[in-house]
């Protein structure tokens, strides 16, 4: 589940991981997903999380937003 945050808008999410080496398979994932998607969310990461921000330019999630969410999560499921 993402979280909505205000001030300024946009959805965020923490992943957790076992494994440094899992979080660097997980950036590639994402950072082909940016360039091909045109979104790109500030990314801080730790020795066992990944955390996401997309800041939105509407007032509500577009479909590209909510679209690209949901492949970060399924790269997560998909270990």
């Amino acid at each position: 589940m993402w979280n909505e945050r205000e001030s300024p808008l946009r959805i965020e999410k923490r992943f957790e991981f076992e494994q440094y080496s899992k979080i660097s398979k997980f950036m590639g994932k994402i950072e082909k997903l940016c360039k091909e998607r045109d979104v790109y969310p500030n990314i801080s990461f730790g020795k066992n999380f990944v955390s996401l921000s997309i800041f939105l330019d509407n007032k509500e999630i577009s479909n590209k937003e909510k679209d690209f969410s949901k492949d970060i999560d399924k790269f997560y499921l998909e270990g």
